[in-house]
């Protein structure tokens, strides 16, 4: 099977889901904050890791049997299309001022990012790619530098309300 495959449904959710539950979240799930100095190759380090990760899933197999591999990946793949969904029906739903504050986001400020992280790890493991898991693991260094800026708008979007959630709730897990 094509590892492109595995694509569709991260697809499906991350944009059809978003899409049914709120279309306006669509636009503010596209958004990234302002980045300064270093956040700046971080972004462009990140768009390209991203755009690399769907792209080498295309020359890539999935190589199903029973190894360890195979098993990890497939729970990996589908903790993280679960992570996101959840991520996604959160992120759909904001409060009266626009902050996500329920349902997953109150265990991590940053579910969506660490969904991705689940998924992608488990298509490295499923094609067992060596390749894609370097570039997984760019994106999700590249995604750190991404957060900080996101939270840096948030304190100065959302101010007090945000600190007091940074306070409560962990950045990742």
């Amino acid at each position: 099977m094509y590892g492109f495959l595995l694509l569709i449904p991260f697809l499906l959710i991350r944009f059809g889901l978003l899409s049914l539950l709120n279309r306006e979240a669509v636009s503010r799930a596209a958004y990234f904050a302002p980045v300064r100095g270093g956040e700046r190759a971080a972004y462009w380090i990140y768009q390209i890791s991203n755009a690399g990760i769907f792209l080498s899933l295309f020359f890539l197999r999935i190589a199903a049997d029973s190894s360890w591999q195979f098993i990890l990946g497939l729970v990996c793949y589908i903790l993280g299309l679960c992570l996101c969904a959840a991520s996604v029906a959160g992120f759909a739903s904001p409060d009266r001022e626009g902050l996500n504050t329920e349902g997953i986001y109150r265990f991590s400020r940053n579910p969506m990012y660490v969904s991705y992280f689940i998924c992608f790890l488990g298509m490295a493991l499923l094609t067992r790619s060596w390749l894609l898991f370097g570039v997984v693991a760019v994106f999700q260094i590249s995604s750190h530098w991404i957060i900080l800026s996101e939270e840096r708008w948030c304190l100065e979007k959302f101010g007090t309300a945000y600190e007091q959630y940074m306070k409560s709730v962990r950045r990742y897990i």
